[in-house]
């Protein structure tokens, strides 16, 4: 990753004395975050030049927006807001494909029971089954129970309302329960 501060750095401009002030701010601040951003990009991403360039961008756009921040507030969960909006911004540009619409709850009802989850698991059969579940249940689950954000600092940093955090939470940990479980057979099988 490129130098992030180098890349940050003011410009020694005569118009803001107060630059150095805001930068000083902003390194006190947001740079202690830029590894669990990174960490959450590249998630998204799951590429890690695409990563750095969106947390490169995010970091850029705070920087200039630094004004805004309340010092005070929770400074990750203002800068995931600030990636999330790039992210949903680039992929817009790119056009990529839109998220799975579910608007008769099928992807709910697909998982009616709670079925146990295999003893042992290992992370990356935790990962294998997190990313075969729809990206905006990915997020969310991410969101909350790895970066520990509260369903209101997940409803702003989504731009979503709070219920549907709280049912997509509850939705995707079904399907990824339902995903782990699948593994139980298989690995029954590479026990024997």
């Amino acid at each position: 990753m490129i130098s992030l501060k180098k890349a940050l750095a003011p410009q020694s401009a005569p118009e803001e004395l107060a630059g150095s002030d805001r930068w000083a701010a902003f390194e006190r601040e947001a740079l202690p975050h830029v590894d669990r951003l990174f960490r959450l990009a590249m998630w998204m991403e799951r590429n890690r030049t695409e990563a750095e360039d969106l947390v490169q961008e995010t970091m850029m756009q705070a920087l200039q927006s630094f004004h805004r921040f309340q010092p005070g507030t929770n400074c990750r969960a203002w800068l995931t807001t600030i990636l999330q909006h790039v992210r949903s911004n680039r992929r817009r540009a790119r056009m990529r494909s839109p998220l799975v619409d579910d608007p008769d709850d099928r992807i709910g009802l697909a998982a009616p029971s709670v079925p146990p989850v295999p003893d042992g698991i290992t992370d990356e059969e935790i990962l294998s089954a997190l990313a075969r579940i729809p990206p905006h249940f990915q997020e969310v689950i991410l969101l909350s129970d790895v970066e520990e954000l509260t369903y209101k600092e997940i409803a702003e940093a989504l731009s979503i309302p709070m219920g549907t955090v709280m049912s997509r939470l509850h939705r995707g940990r079904a399907l990824l329960r339902a995903e782990l479980s699948a593994m139980a057979p298989v690995r029954a099988t590479a026990k024997a």
